[in-house]
Parts: structure tokens; sequence; C-alpha cells
């Protein structure tokens, strides 16, 4: 996380609700020799547990049959700024972004537990697409959904920290830092540039 304190404003429930909304991040927990462990996957908070599943046979299921400290970065909206946008003197590049990290104990639940981990995983993305109808496990034959959740495993991670940083400029003068979204929603490369800039035009609270 960016060390500066006027980037880590953010509420924790603001931070919590960010990385609920996005649902995927990096998993990453260290083997036993020390070495990072890491995996890209989608996950749904419920309370302080966030519930995730994986191939059973990538190494960080097996390293999770006990619980151990863990950590999942998510990442948000991001864009790079030019010196020029500011329209003041003395500036440098810089990349805003909005991250989020988690950290907890996180373990291997018992495999009774896959299916409803799986379904409200699913229930939480499809939700999303309404009007659309949605998805359902039940749509699924028997005989290959049993296949496929052998395959896969479920897990919980105990959420004990939240830290978050949204660099959106918000050390500059407010003129500037207008400025700079404009031409960010304009000019910007990066990922979802129209929401970069009214993050930069609207600071969330606290941030």
């Amino acid at each position: 996380m960016h060390p500066n304190p006027a980037f880590r404003g953010a509420s924790q429930a603001d931070n919590l609700k960010f990385a609920a909304d996005k649902g995927f991040g990096i998993l990453a927990v260290a083997d036993a020799d020390g070495m990072p462990l890491m995996a890209h996957l989608p996950f749904y908070i419920d309370g302080e547990d966030l519930f995730f599943h994986m191939v059973r046979s990538n190494p960080i299921a097996r390293s999770l049959k006990t619980a151990r400290p863990t950590k999942i970065a998510v990442s948000g909206t991001h864009s790079y700024l030019s010196p020029d946008w500011y329209g003041v003197d003395d500036q440098v590049p810089t990349w805003n972004y909005v991250a989020v990290h988690l950290s907890g104990q996180a373990e291997v639940l018992a495999q009774d537990q896959l299916r409803g981990v799986i379904d409200r995983l699913s229930d939480t993305f499809e939700e999303r697409l309404e009007p659309k109808p949605i998805w359902k496990s039940t749509k699924m034959p028997d005989d290959a959904l049993e296949r496929m959740m052998r395959m896969i495993v479920p897990a919980k991670m105990r959420i004990t920290d939240v830290q978050g940083t949204w660099k959106l400029a918000q050390h500059k003068p407010e003129a500037a830092r207008l400025a700079a979204a404009d031409h960010i929603e304009t000019d910007g490369i990066g990922s979802e540039l129209a929401t970069m800039a009214a993050l930069m035009r609207t600071l969330p609270e606290g941030a």
C-alpha cells in the first residue's frame, strides 16, 4: 500500500465494498520455503469471511490444508497521468489507481461445503446481469457437476486487516486534479477511464 496518508483515508467499509464489488483478486501465500505462491481468483465476502475455490492440484490448495497467513490484492481503476494535464508547473508523471489488500488466515474447507460456496459465488455475479435469468448449478447434469466438483476445493479466509489506497491526485490543488480528470477521460491510457475521471472529480468520503 502507498505510504502517503493522503491516499489512505477511505474507510474500512468503503475498502471492503470496493473489494466485494470487484470480486476478483490475486491471492498470495508463502510456501514452506518462504517463496510466494499466487493465484488469480474470484471470491465473495460474507461478513468477516472471504470465500473462494481453486483447483485441487494448485500448490496453494495443498498449503492451505492448515490455516496460513494469506493476503488478497484487489486492483481496480487505474490510469497514467501526464504532468501536462495538471495545468501547473513542476509536476512529474505518475499513475493513479485504487487498490485494496485483505489479509487474514485462510484454509481449505470440508469438501461438503463446496456446493454452497460455488452456488453463492455464481449467484453473486449472476445477480449483476439482471434482467437475465440467474444461472443455477441445478442446470448441470448431476454426473457432470460431480466430476467438476471433484477437481476443486472450497476455501475461506477470515479477514483480519483491510488496507486501501485511493490515489486520485487528492494531494494536488483542486483545479489541477479536476483538469487532470478531464484529460484522463479524453486522452488517458489505462482501464475504466471514465470511472477514474469520476472518482477524481468527486473523491470518495475520506479518500
